[in-house]
């Protein structure tokens, strides 16, 4: 199974990118700045969902994150799936966390993903990850 950023999204996010650069050519000076680094912001995001599709993936040998440093393979022998959830200012947020460390003097490997990176609740992924674990 693979999960990514939704499309609609991605698309939403880069045409509001190429209007906020073109909002930004009209406007005084200090919009001009500010404008544009709402633009570079929200372009840079759309290309990040874009260079990281798939976002996480899960097989057999375990499971696949993919990050702008590459790819990170994690074996399922290794890794622990849980649902970090928050709440502030009256809004609930939910990442999935997989870690990798063995004990206190093991660093291991935390990913955190939301909701967003990938396109699904996080409580979803992770009992479909739960389920799709061998043993």
């Amino acid at each position: 199974m693979e999960w990514s950023a939704r499309t609609v999204e991605t698309a939403v996010l880069a045409v509001l990118g190429v209007v906020l650069a073109g909002a930004a050519l009209v406007v005084e000076p200090v919009g001009r700045v500010l404008l544009g680094g709402a633009a570079l912001l929200a372009l840079a995001l759309a290309l990040r969902d874009r260079l990281l599709r798939p976002r996480l993936a899960a097989g057999p040998e375990g499971v696949a994150v993919r990050t702008l440093s590459g790819l990170l393979t994690l074996p399922w022998p290794h890794v622990r799936v849980q649902v970090r959830e928050a709440r502030r200012w009256g809004l609930r947020s939910r990442l999935l966390e997989l870690d990798t460390a063995n004990g206190p003097d093991d660093p291991g490997v935390l990913v955190l993903l939301g909701r967003r990176d990938l396109g699904a609740d996080p409580a979803d992924v992770a009992r479909a990850l739960r389920h799709l674990r061998p043993g």
